[in-house]
């Protein structure tokens, strides 16, 4: 006899539970305050959000992308997943990707692809009356996570009380700031928000930085050595990720890890990252690379060259399929991210004692959208 939970949803395989329609919108929401890193400078944070409805249970995912993603997922993906069973994922995601082809895989179609996936994993997890953790397969029961801001924009009292927020009040052991500011322009200044950093954190607080592929390679391994001198132990795009060569020259002589792969669009462009030795530890982020069904596969090639995987930006995204990961170091705390998942989303939790615990007893990820989302809808 079936359990009152679980009465009326579609458990078995017998019983096909088909796609019945997909949902996308648009959300901008501005920052708190101007930001910037070592390369770009911005004001709001948009984010594409998919419903997918199969077997009475909406499931939800998002990427944080351009507007016109929106019109990848209703144009071209969602004819393909109506009508294929929810719980299908990764045939789903094959056809998907196969009717991708001639518009290209990088950039606005991934982002799309990503959250469409992660929309079909929830829904599929809800319908069948599932934690997201249990049906990816745990490897874990927490996921370490690391502060993630110090805009170049931040003048010294903001920089140093987001970074006591992390350290004192969230507990964060390890914590990362932006550098490589005006395309490595203000070295110097670089260097001295670094010194304010570890300052400020201590020195049982891990320190990292992120250079936003700022430096050329000669001056990122000349700043790479100070920051070896302050204790830092990740050096993230010390220089362009599309130069894997330039990566694995720094990381030769530097003690720091290095780190890139937020911009791996595909399987293929991490196993790039791999095959030339330019990391340390492999990032990749499941809103662009192909959302939890490629974002496992990345972590796999990573796990085969002996690296670590890092989960790029988007925690409450990441947390149920970074917990699957058995070769996982971290995932990013990301400011802003974390700003928008709390004003858009409804289950969004904060870290305990450094780390997210996925909870393992509500169906699918345990978010929804907010009522108060509306406010932060376009187009």
């Amino acid at each position: 006899m079936r359990s009152p939970s679980t009465a009326g949803r579609h458990t078995t395989s017998a019983v096909e539970v088909p796609v019945e329609r997909l949902d996308v919108a648009v959300y901008e929401v501005p920052t708190d305050q101007p930001e910037a890193d070592g390369t770009m400078a911005w004001t709001s944070t948009t984010a594409v959000v998919v419903e997918v409805h199969a077997g009475g249970q909406v499931g939800l995912g998002w990427t944080y992308a351009a507007a016109a993603a929106a019109g990848v997922v209703r144009d071209l993906l969602a004819p393909v997943a109506v009508g294929r069973d929810v719980r299908d994922v990764p045939a789903t995601w094959g056809a998907m990707q196969r009717r991708m082809r001639n518009v290209g895989r990088p950039g606005i179609a991934s982002c799309a692809l990503s959250a469409v996936d992660v929309a079909l994993w929830d829904c599929a997890a809800r319908v069948l009356d599932l934690p997201a953790v249990r049906l990816l397969g745990r490897a874990r029961e927490r996921v370490p996570v690391y502060g993630s801001g110090g805009f170049t924009t931040y003048d010294e009292p903001t920089a140093t009380a987001q970074l006591r927020h992390w350290v004192d009040e969230l507990g964060l052991p390890r914590v990362k700031i932006k550098i490589g500011e005006g395309w490595g322009r203000r070295e110097r200044r670089d260097l001295t928000r670094t010194e304010h950093a570890r300052a400020v954190v201590g020195d049982q607080t891990e320190l990292f930085v992120d250079a936003n592929g700022g430096y050329a390679v000669g001056q990122a391994v000349r700043v790479g050595t100070a920051l070896d001198d302050l204790g830092v132990t990740w050096f993230e795009e010390p220089v362009s990720s599309d130069d894997t060569d330039g990566l694995r020259q720094v990381r030769e002589r530097v003690r720091c890890d290095v780190a890139a792969g937020e911009y791996a669009w595909s399987l293929a462009d991490a196993q790039l990252l791999c095959r030339a030795g330019a990391v340390d530890c492999l990032q990749a982020d499941a809103t662009r690379c192909g959302g939890w069904t490629e974002w496992l596969r990345v972590a796999a090639v990573a796990a085969a060259h002996q690296l670590d995987i890092s989960a790029h930006c988007a925690p409450a995204l990441h947390a149920p399929v970074a917990a699957a990961a058995p070769n996982l170091r971290h995932a990013e705390w990301f400011h802003d991210h974390v700003r928008v998942e709390r004003l858009l989303l409804e289950g969004v939790q904060d870290p305990v004692g450094g780390d997210l615990v996925p909870d393992p007893t509500t169906p699918g990820h345990g978010l929804r959208l907010a009522p108060a989302a509306a406010a932060y809808r376009v187009g």
